[in-house]
């Protein structure tokens, strides 16, 4: 037998020994998928601690990313009140729209 055969009762469980043991929270927050159908999707990130990460998806309320021409003087407005800015933007549209 060939030296870089593999081991044929060798099972997945053996080669990750060092893989943590799933928890109950572990469970809840894994995805779920039947035949490669995803019946539920994931929700957050799971650390080394088994601690959720992340905040959860926003579903109908999520952002598009888009790429919008400013000019200089309205950006550096925005922006000298620092982090948020873009979210004041966000704000100042949905007021100027009627929204």
């Amino acid at each position: 037998m060939p030296e870089n055969a593999r081991d044929s009762n060798a099972t997945s469980l053996d080669r990750n020994d060092d893989a943590p043991e799933w928890t109950d929270e572990m469970f809840e927050h894994a995805e779920l998928a039947i035949g490669g159908k995803v019946i539920r999707p994931a929700t957050g990130y799971l650390g080394p601690n088994g601690v959720v990460k992340g905040r959860p998806p926003l579903r109908d309320r999520a952002k598009q990313q888009v790429t919008l021409r400013l000019d200089p003087d309205v950006l550096a407005k925005f922006r000298e009140d620092g982090p948020g800015w873009q979210g004041r933007i966000n704000a100042a549209l949905r007021a100027a729209s009627g929204i």
